[in-house]
């Protein structure tokens, strides 16, 4: 068996044998690698772009919903963009926009991922599940080190249970990484642990409860990068490696894959949302060429096909 098929894409719910205490490992290898591969970025933004893709992942993994969860980082950085998104079917895509030439001074720079290669901005959390139901949003400011900070501030101001995450990608976007360094095997994960609020009584009215809750969180914090990325260890290996003292149970695996949305109807719509002027500015010889962000799939609109798709609207 290939260290890909045994890394998997999955997510794996686990409990903790103490009360309230549930948790959620995602893994993600050939779906990462499938994301990513069409776009050659530099290990710094592959490195984010997998840890934004590990983290909309896990937490859309812990929502009861039919339509897609987005996560979206905007900022003033040289990477300056990324989306991921999840279906309640368990597809994933991503991608990001980044400067390269400000990209190459900030690898280097002091400080943490966030603040060197994001900036400032902020995190948006978007679950939409169709036309005809309302969208849910959160949003929180890109305040901290590392994504994994920037998702707790958001838990802190905007949950009703503790929530805790760790992130870890393959290439990782630390101090001294060379933009251009060859990217390597694209592996990514998230490991989060929540504390459900006993029935009828605040979160923290059981002292208890609460020492079960830090003693959780201290022990994963503990587990390593190489950890999590070690595709010699089976999801119930690593878990039980960090929480046995304290019992554990895993429960059915979730199943992952990349795959993208776009299609030659849904561009063609979205084309005919243009007044033909719009397109005509837009046109080469006559040809409109439309490339995914997600994919970098081109859908090539010839002046006979445009004036089909117009005659037909």
């Amino acid at each position: 068996m290939s260290s890909r098929s045994a890394f998997g894409d999955l997510v794996q719910p686990f409990q903790i044998e103490a009360p309230g205490l549930r948790g959620r490992l995602v893994r993600l290898d050939a779906a990462l690698h499938s994301a990513l591969a069409r776009h050659g970025y530099p290990a710094p933004v592959s490195g984010m772009l997998g840890e934004t893709l590990a983290l909309a992942t896990v937490l859309a993994s812990g929502l009861k919903y039919d339509g897609i969860f987005t996560l979206q980082t905007q900022s003033d950085g040289p990477l300056s963009m990324m989306v991921a998104d999840v279906t309640s079917d368990g597809s994933l895509r991503g991608y990001a926009r980044y400067d390269s030439d400000r990209l190459a001074g900030a690898a280097d720079g002091p400080g943490g991922p966030v603040p060197r290669l994001l900036g400032a901005g902020h995190l948006a959390f978007t679950v939409d599940q169709g036309p005809d139901t309302d969208r849910y949003q959160g949003i929180t400011g890109l305040e901290g080190a590392t994504l994994a900070d920037c998702a707790h501030n958001y838990f802190r101001q905007s949950e009703q249970m503790h929530s805790a995450i760790v992130l870890a990608a393959t290439p990782s976007p630390v101090n001294g990484a060379a933009p251009d360094a060859a990217p390597g095997p694209a592996r990514a994960a998230a490991l989060m642990l929540q504390r459900m609020p006993p029935k009828g009584a605040p979160l923290d009215a059981d002292e208890a409860a609460a020492e079960d809750w830090v003693r959780a969180v201290t022990l994963m914090s503990s587990v390593r990068t190489t950890e999590l990325l070690d595709e010699t260890l089976t999801p119930a290996e690593l878990l039980y490696r960090l929480f046995h003292e304290d019992g554990v149970r895993v429960f059915r695996t979730k199943r992952l894959r990349h795959r993208c949305r776009c299609s030659r109807d849904k561009v063609a719509a979205t084309l005919r949302s243009f007044p033909r002027t719009e397109i005509d500015a837009m046109a080469d010889d006559g040809t409109v060429v439309v490339t995914c962000e997600f994919c970098k799939a081109d859908y090539v609109f010839d002046a006979a096909q445009l004036d089909a798709l117009y005659a037909d609207n």
